[in-house]
């Protein structure tokens, strides 16, 4: 898997091409902070970045969302006003997912009242491992009922499940189970998205929409910081799944520090030159 995984990396992309891909990259992102150290003051940074980011180049498409814990939810919701940005919050026990269904269905509802347009859960690993798939699948379906209207992606934590077997069978318990998108990874494990992993859980997508007609989205999350690496990442996605899945509504990318690196690309492209460090909106 690793080695046809890298010839997605051997494909030559340049020109136009290159520039409708670091377009598309921008739009597919998730701007994230979850840390223990958030304040309200950060969340207001980031939605100021999610919405003034592309100000130095006209023309330019936003991210796909701000991801945020419950808490802040209410608050991202203001600060995002006006805009077709998502809002985006972990739940479940995010990241370990060591907690009771109650009080992780507590959290969802939370974050859907709050007015948060998706919802990111955890698996629980450890049920997975010691082999109670039962218990796995009826907690994501529990949470997708509880979801309503919002969107749901189910992170695998990747990193920890052991081997791309693991990651296939957890891959089609998540979407048997009603997961929109499947993910990766919280960003808190390494390692997080890789090129292999990525395209396992891209064919587990393609067999299953094949099988059953209906569309899951993907979302690599953690490492992803370089805009060469994500468009290597879309012409994955190209090639195993189709141009219908080249769209924020079913891709995204996990990873905040990758929109500085795109912009900085797309100026580059347009102007010759890569921007000063204040041309760019700071972290």
């Amino acid at each position: 898997m690793a080695q046809r995984a890298k010839r997605f990396t051997e494909r030559s992309i340049k020109g136009e091409a290159k520039r409708q891909g670091l377009r598309m990259v921008l739009n597919m992102i998730d701007l994230t902070t979850l840390e223990g150290s958030d304040t309200p003051g950060k969340i207001q940074q980031l939605c100021h970045k999610a919405r003034h980011l592309h100000d130095n180049v006209p023309d330019l498409p936003h991210v796909a969302a701000v991801c945020v814990y419950p808490n802040f939810v209410s608050l991202a919701k203001r600060e995002l006003a006006g805009t077709d940005i998502k809002i985006a919050s972990v739940a479940t026990a995010f990241p370990s997912g060591q907690t009771s269904l109650e009080l992780k269905l507590t959290e969802v509802e939370q974050a859907v009242d709050a007015g948060a347009d998706e919802i990111d859960m955890v698996i629980s690993r450890g049920r997975f491992l010691s082999g109670d798939f039962d218990y796995v699948f009826d907690e994501i379906a529990a949470v997708k009922q509880t979801c309503g209207t919002a969107r749901l992606k189910v992170i695998l934590e990747t990193g920890e499940l052991g081997n791309l077997d693991n990651v296939r069978h957890a891959s089609d318990l998540a979407m048997e189970a009603g997961a929109d998108f499947i993910k990766t990874s919280t960003g808190k494990i390494k390692p997080a998205a890789t090129l292999p992993v990525t395209l396992v859980m891209l064919l587990a997508i393609r067999d299953y929409h094949r099988r059953t007609g209906r569309q899951v989205g993907m979302k690599p999350a953690g490492g992803i910081s370089q805009s060469k690496l994500a468009l290597h990442y879309l012409v994955m996605v190209q090639e195993t799944l189709g141009p219908a899945w080249l769209d924020n509504q079913w891709f995204r990318f996990g990873a905040s520090s990758l929109a500085n690196d795109v912009l900085k690309q797309i100026i580059k492209q347009q102007t010759g030159y890569y921007p000063a460090a204040d041309d760019v909106s700071r972290d």
